[in-house]
Formats: structure tokens, sequence, C-alpha cells
């Protein structure tokens, strides 16, 4: 395999996880794309606001590429989570287009290095703060898709939409009717075992 075609399934992979964690957006009211449906405020539009400064970091920052993009979550005196959630003022549209342009940023550095060139973390302690730009991208596709992965859940809790991409939902098939079926038998065997615990 050369470094090209390396590059290239990264690049593939990478793409997907953005693709499926922008396309739980469509269609939702600003309530729903902020509104936090876990004990700890998971919410999709503050996925996609994470991975954006994720990208800008690993992709951008570590490897002495500034992208210029403010990101106001890193300054002092910033909350925890800061950057895990859209203020009122964060339009969606603002958000996505700050990921939009994380791709492009990290883009630009995938296609301008080698993967064996080594950048150091920022954030990390400075006795183990070297990568290589093969690693950033691996790290930075598989945040990208456990987020994706968290906003499949918060979506499904939100109006039943699940899957990877339009025309890609990755499901058994079954109506309504089966899976309401297919939940309560798993609620039930789930207590049967609780009891025989």
């Amino acid at each position: 395999m050369t470094a090209s075609d390396a590059k290239a399934d990264l690049h593939f992979y990478l793409q997907s996880a953005r693709d499926a964690l922008l396309w739980k957006l469509e269609g939702l009211s600003e309530y729903d794309a902020r509104r936090p449906l876990t004990p700890t405020g998971t919410n999709i539009l503050g996925l996609v606001k994470h991975v954006a400064g994720v990208e800008l970091g690993y992709l951008g920052d570590t490897f002495g590429r500034p992208s210029g993009e403010p990101q106001p979550w890193l300054d002092d005196g910033a909350e925890p989570n800061d950057d895990m959630w859209a203020t009122a003022d964060e339009s969606r549209e603002d958000i996505v287009g700050l990921y939009r342009r994380a791709w492009a940023h990290a883009d630009a550095t995938i296609d301008a290095l080698a993967l064996d060139t080594t950048g150091r973390v920022p954030w990390w302690p400075s006795d183990r703060d070297e990568v290589t730009l093969h690693h950033a991208i691996v790290r930075v596709i598989a945040d990208t898709h456990r987020h994706a992965g968290h906003a499949d859940i918060v979506r499904e809790l939100v109006d039943g939409a699940v899957g990877m991409n339009k025309g890609n939902d990755g499901m058994a098939p079954g109506d309504s009717a089966w899976w309401k079926e297919h939940r309560n038998r798993l609620e039930r065997t789930a207590q049967e075992a609780d009891r025989n615990a």
C-alpha cells in the first residue's frame, strides 16, 4: 500500500464519521439539536462543536498549523465542558460552519504532511506529547466515530431516527410494532436474568 492509499483510507473513514455526525442534525428543531438527553448533558450540536475543536487541535495545532479559529472554550476561565454545548447565541450554522472549516484545515494538514511527520500535542505532558500524523488521524477518526455513535443514540431518543447516513440505517428489518415487541422482549429477558442472578 502506498502512502497516498493509506491517506485515502484514513480520509475515507474520517469523512464518513464527519458526515454521519452532521446527518444527525438534519431535520431537528433548535431545541432538539441542543437538548441534553443524558445525565451528563450530551446533545448533538454540542458533539459537533466538540469534534470541531478536536480536529483543530490534533490536526492543526499539534503540527504547528494553527487555524486562527476562535475557540473560547480553551480560554483561561472557560467552564469545564464549554465545548460540549452551544450557547443560545451560537447558531447551528455557526457550529456547523466551524466544523466544516475545521475539516478543511485538517484535510490541508493531511494533504501537506507525510504520515510519519511528528508533531507535539500542546495539552499533553511534555514527556509524552509527540505523535505522528498517522497516530493523530487515527485518534480523530476514533473520537469522531465515538461521538457519531453518541449522536445516533441521542437522535433515536429524540425522534426514533437511527443509522449511519441517509439510506443506510444498518438496522434489522422491522416495522415499529416489531421493534416495540423486540424491545419489550429484551426488557423481559433483562428482568429474568436479574431474578436468576
